[in-house]
């Protein structure tokens, strides 16, 4: 427990800064998870809307610090590869959200190719 008065407004900022990152994070997340389903179905149109919304919800959490700015570029370059290969402009739409291998095992076998 805090004993002196700044470590008290401390805490209460903190908590007020933590749940307004928590809805910053959780709406750009619900964000994703609809472009992403948009784009599963194969949807086109609804993707291409939500595209921006989507956008604009990562640009939002990074420029207040909810999450880095790389991580927000990384996001938004999968988005934007997904909604175009959806869209036909480049083909292979589910693996844009395929995470690459990052393993030491999976890093040799690429390496043997």
């Amino acid at each position: 427990m805090a004993h002196s008065k700044q470590a008290k407004k401390r805490v209460r900022t903190n908590e007020k800064r933590r749940l307004r990152n928590k809805t910053t994070s959780s709406s750009m997340r619900t964000s994703l998870k609809k472009l992403e389903s948009l784009v599963a179905a194969g949807d086109k149109t609804g993707a291409e809307a939500a595209l921006s919304g989507t956008l604009s919800r990562i640009d939002k959490a990074a420029k207040n610090n909810v999450i880095h700015d790389n991580a927000a570029a990384r996001k938004k370059s999968q988005m934007m590869r997904a909604v175009g290969a959806a869209c036909g402009c480049r083909a292979g739409a589910a693996e844009a959200f395929r995470k690459p291998a990052t393993t030491r095992a999976a890093a040799a076998g690429a390496g043997a190719l």
